[in-house]
């Protein structure tokens, strides 16, 4: 088994994060353009926020949510590599996170189902925390 074989996951999702990104910043511009917004209108912190409808303000809801359980993740993958430990399991795991954290993105950054988004997140995490707990119990047994 290849170790860096686990980078693939890795950089898939920071692809996804850079996709939200450009996705949240054509929204954000659009609206303060269409809307003729001034400096003035969002100087105070959050006011943006209050100001966005929910087809600006989910896709950068979800840009701050890629900065949460996958940097878990990151860190996950980087101990894997390091330690030697890769296998298919773990490879196999890490695509598993990625299709439904892209899942949860799309659907998160568009009609926002949230009982769906839900469950694609919680699918996503799932396979984080078994990845985790794999190591650790590899770990332990040294």
């Amino acid at each position: 088994m290849r170790q860096s074989a686990i980078f693939g996951p890795f950089f898939a999702t920071m692809f996804l994060t850079l996709a939200v990104w450009i996705y949240m910043y054509i929204r954000r511009i659009a609206f303060i353009t269409s809307n003729r917004l001034a400096q003035k209108d969002f100087e105070q912190p959050g006011s943006l926020a209050r100001l966005s409808p929910p087809v600006v303000a989910n896709p950068s809801d979800n840009l701050k949510n890629l900065f949460e359980i996958p940097v878990l993740f990151y860190a996950l993958v980087l101990y894997l590599f390091v330690t030697r430990q890769v296998d298919s399991i773990y490879i196999g795991a890490g695509w598993i996170f990625v299709v439904f954290r892209i899942l949860h993105s799309a659907v998160h950054c568009t009609f926002n189902l949230v009982m769906l988004r839900f469950y694609l997140y919680l699918a996503a995490t799932i396979a984080v925390w078994f990845m985790l707990f794999r190591a650790v119990l590899s770990y332990l047994a040294i």
